[in-house]
């Protein structure tokens, strides 16, 4: 749906890049997706509490907190999917203008609608990382018993069961958490955000 052509957007005068200069970093959108129990939400709250440690700003945008509040009239079939995504686009969007980091952690799991967040967000700005794990794997650390409960047909079109889980092609970051720590994980996005620029802080 396009917006009412009569909505006019007010210019700030505190730009983003003013906020990042206050922030003492660069502003980006790290958009983290992989299977459930393939670690999103542990490495991204644990990139965020590094960040935090070195003086940065950061928030994370998890699945399941984000379900509870802004998408808590939203069920589980493709077109709610895709909603989810979109507000959490558009979120990410305001959250980046306000010149913080931006950490996202989602199942994510249909490559139109990952391509559709990336669209949304000025080149350069995001970060799509995989957090790659077998199912077997997801399925053996099955932290919530949703696994369980798929595979016996309570739940339904549960993503890597009975509803696909497309993987990412061209990511610019991929964290294979079958075999990295996440002290390892960790390290590994905090480089790429020093080597990008993102911040100025070595971990």
């Amino acid at each position: 749906m396009l917006p009412d052509p009569n909505l006019i957007c007010h210019e700030a005068t505190v730009t983003r890049e003013r906020r990042s200069l206050l922030n003492g970093d660069n502003s980006i959108v790290l958009w983290f997706t992989g299977l459930s129990g393939s670690g999103k939400s542990t490495i991204a709250h644990a990139v965020e509490e590094q960040i935090y440690q070195l003086g940065g700003h950061s928030f994370v945008l998890d699945g399941d907190n984000v379900r509870h509040g802004l998408c808590s009239d939203l069920g589980f079939s493709d077109a709610d999917r895709k909603e989810n995504i979109r507000r959490i686009g558009e979120t990410a969007v305001l959250m980046l203008e306000s010149g913080i980091i931006v950490i996202t952690a989602f199942i994510n799991p249909f490559k139109e609608d990952r391509e559709m967040v990336r669209n949304l967000i000025p080149h350069g700005d995001f970060i799509e990382i995989y957090c790659k794990a077998s199912l077997e794997t997801c399925e053996f650390r099955d932290l919530k018993g949703f696994y369980k409960l798929a595979r016996a047909g309570k739940i339904k079109k549960y993503t890597g069961i009975d509803s696909p889980y497309e993987e990412p092609i061209n990511n610019e970051l991929t964290i294979d958490t079958d075999q990295l720590s996440i002290d390892e994980s960790v390290k590994k996005v905090m480089k790429t955000l020093f080597e990008l620029g993102i911040t100025t802080k070595v971990y």
